[in-house]
């Protein structure tokens, strides 16, 4: 039930209002939401009978409606080549050219999308008007989301709650990033630094990696501290890094396409001995992508195609858990992830060993590791015998990344987690091209942020 709008109307004799000497009000049309009162859902229209009434002082009046949940349609997407920094357009260019993109695809005119939620980590306020005003200015509400690395799919989570609870028949989720080259860091350092529980347990437990940059300290530690606690070698992140370059290779959307092997990953510079190598880790890169999020009737309306449903989501922020006691693997969102993902397995009434498919926040090989584990792809500790099994790739349990991932990509924050939805959205609809998983009627989309947020997605073949 949703109270949908309040409006003065005089009160009925039998709430104490004055006697109307105008005729009975007419029967109301079927499907019109008639004015009911505050007292009337109490005391028995709408919640059942109580006690006989006494004369109540007069009272405003509410419409209330009941309003079922419509499922969320991905009518279309978009997505440009992700850039190293500098050899992009401006922010403002990737958007609106994604936007365009995804509008193409569904086959829809902007002037009839009904709200955007645009997602950006590093730009002033208001970046998504001046993206999209470049593709139309039609006037409806521009939401502007900054949820760290989780920004594009924390975006997509409130296009879909838009559609799926019924406030509009249709919504833009969009997400882009022009950033600098080199490590993460912080723009305002004038006032307290985000992450500040994360920061201090990072220091506690990697005071050792000096000269380390804070991501790489806190992903790497958790890596370390799988290897300290199962035994895990730092070969088997070498070999998921190798594997996202073979799937990358027929990704023309992907940044790095050169297939590189486990050994030539291991050979690569070091950036923390006995933890990481540079390829390890993904490159900070420019681009944009974009979904259109529709309900059925709107779809059905407008000549949309409703092959790709989102079955279930799920957003998560840290608990305790995160920070105690203390461990570098909680730290980085294990437990966030393993709760959103359970949530969405127990509402879509899967289970893990249903998904065929995944785009998962690999950031760095060691996340995506982690990450087998807290979606529940393999039981915790045996992510190491997953990978060396070939249960992440084609032929194995699940191909997990075929876009090739952030490893492959790179990692433009605002636009990640569409990126996700694009090639989750074409593997379901069988035009994912060399990349195509066979057989799959669902998808797991991951997206992980910290500070933190992490959203988890399924989306099913309509």
């Amino acid at each position: 039930m949703a109270f949908l709008g309040a409006g003065a109307a005089l009160p009925s004799p039998a709430e104490g209002g004055p006697l109307h000497t105008s005729p009975p009000p007419r029967s109301p049309r079927p499907g019109r939401v008639q004015p009911v009162t505050a007292a009337q859902v109490c005391r028995g229209g709408l919640l059942g009978p109580s006690k006989p009434e006494t004369r109540k002082p007069k009272q405003a009046q509410f419409n209330v409606e009941i309003v079922m949940s419509q499922k969320p349609y991905v009518a279309g997407v978009g997505m440009i080549p992700f850039l190293k920094p500098g050899a992009s357009g401006s922010y403002i260019e990737m958007g609106a050219e994604a936007t365009r993109l995804a509008l193409k695809d569904a086959g829809l005119d902007y002037n009839l999308v009904q709200q955007a939620y645009v997602g950006y980590v590093y730009g002033d306020s208001t970046c998504g008007q001046s993206a999209l005003y470049e593709v139309g200015m039609s006037g409806v509400p521009v939401v502007n989301v900054n949820n760290n690395c989780s920004t594009g799919s924390s975006a997509l989570f409130l296009a879909r709650q838009a559609v799926e609870s019924g406030a509009v028949e249709c919504a833009l989720a969009l997400g882009f990033e022009q950033m600098q080259p080199g490590a993460l860091g912080s723009v305002f350092n004038d006032r307290p630094a985000i992450m500040s529980k994360h920061l201090a347990l990072a220091d506690e437990l990697t005071a050792d990696a000096v000269g380390v940059p804070m991501a790489l300290r806190q992903f790497g530690g958790a890596g370390r501290e799988h290897m300290q606690k199962y035994g895990t070698q730092m070969s088997t992140f070498a070999a998921i890094r190798a594997k996202a370059s073979r799937h990358a290779v027929n990704n023309p959307l992907a940044l790095f396409r050169k297939v590189v092997t486990t050994e030539d990953v291991m050979n690569d510079q070091v950036i923390w001995p006995g933890v990481m190598t540079r390829l390890m880790a993904c490159p900070p890169t420019c681009g944009a992508a974009a979904a259109i999020i529709c309900s059925e009737a709107f779809a059905k309306k407008h000549g949309l195609r409703t092959d790709v449903v989102i079955l279930a989501q799920s957003m998560t922020t840290d608990r305790p858990v995160s920070f105690e006691p203390a461990s570098m693997i909680q730290a980085v969102g294990f437990e966030m992830a393993q709760r959103a993902a359970k949530e969405v397995y127990e509402k879509a009434g899967v289970s893990p060993q249903d998904i065929r498919v995944a785009e998962m926040h690999d950031c760095f090989a060691h996340n995506e590791l982690l990450t087998y584990e807290s979606l529940g792809l393999c039981p915790v500790g045996g992510a190491e015998k997953f990978v060396l099994d070939g249960d992440n790739t084609y032929g194995g349990q699940v191909v997990t990344n075929p876009s090739g991932g952030l490893l492959s990509k790179g990692h433009p924050l605002g636009a990640t987690g569409l990126a996700q939805c694009y090639e989750l959205t074409n593997q379901l609809r069988g035009s994912a091209d060399a990349r195509q998983v066979e057989g799959v009627n669902l998808a797991l989309q991951h997206n992980l942020g910290l500070g933190g947020a992490c959203v988890v997605t399924l989306y099913g073949r309509a």
